[in-house]
């Protein structure tokens, strides 16, 4: 028996029986249904799977900034170390620029006395200058590379372009960081 033939049955069966107690007008019940389902269809296709995509999306994104932070962290530790590495080479290489002026004071010290002393202050000083001159350098070049690597995580990690005046303050706070 087809839906048709079942609604349009002047029979009264115990389904119909049943529906017409609880007041079940056919036509109207399966109108609703066909409402429903273009509502359901509707809301699927323009709201909640879009919506699902733009939450994807930003999963996505998060899961890439959160590694940009990774990798930025590692870079600056990476940093870290190669400054601590120059540091320690400037200081042995001060060191032994240090020992060398000794030595040869020494030697000049055993030939003439007075002017070996005035010749042994005179390379020690420029050994102290060099060396002076050398950590500053280097810690002028970690500065801007503790600056740029702070700048280009912070873009990375909120994804937006810096202006000037962030780019100038973060790099100052670097400084200021590096240096304490």
């Amino acid at each position: 028996m087809t839906l048709l033939t079942f609604l349009a049955a002047d029979t009264v069966g115990p389904v119909q029986e049943i529906a017409n107690q609880f007041g079940v007008d056919w036509w109207k019940l399966i109108s609703q249904m066909i409402s429903f389902s273009v509502v359901v269809f509707v809301l699927n296709k323009y709201a909640y799977k879009p919506i699902l995509d733009v939450l994807a999306e930003r999963r996505r994104k998060i899961a890439e900034g959160l590694a940009h932070a990774e990798e930025s962290r590692t870079q600056r530790a990476s940093a870290q170390q190669e400054a601590a590495a120059i540091i320690a080479k400037a200081g042995t290489d001060a060191q032994r620029i240090i020992d060398e002026a000794k030595a040869a004071a020494k030697v000049l010290q055993d030939r003439e006395a007075q002017r070996a002393t005035v010749e042994a202050e005179q390379i020690v000083n420029k050994a102290k200058q060099a060396a002076d001159r050398e950590h500053t350098k280097m810690l002028a070049t970690l500065k801007k590379q503790v600056a740029r690597l702070v700048i280009d995580t912070t873009t990375k990690v909120t994804g937006r372009i810096l202006t000037d005046d962030d780019q100038k303050r973060l790099s100052e706070e670097a400084a200021r960081v590096v240096a304490a």
